[in-house]
């Protein structure tokens, strides 16, 4: 299915086909994740809400300092 960029007020961004949004469940006021895959573009229903992403960023946060060392050789 093709899509076209267009022009939204300051903004550019993508309609999505109402058959498409039903087939979701989507409507006006969701939240979507921009996936880059290499030249691949993914959408995806954000299932976070943003407390839920800060909690999980503060314990991935807590860890990469705690295995820091760990990590730094594996990227060798």
């Amino acid at each position: 299915m093709n899509v076209v960029v267009r022009k939204i007020g300051n903004s550019e961004g993508v309609i999505l086909p109402k058959e498409v949004l039903d087939r979701h469940n989507l409507r006006a006021g969701d939240t979507l994740v921009l996936i880059e895959e290499g030249s691949d573009l993914k959408l995806r229903p954000a299932s976070d809400t943003p407390e839920e992403f800060e909690r999980k960023m503060k314990i991935a946060r807590e860890r990469m300092k705690k295995y820091e060392v760990a990590y730094r050789a594996l990227a060798k």
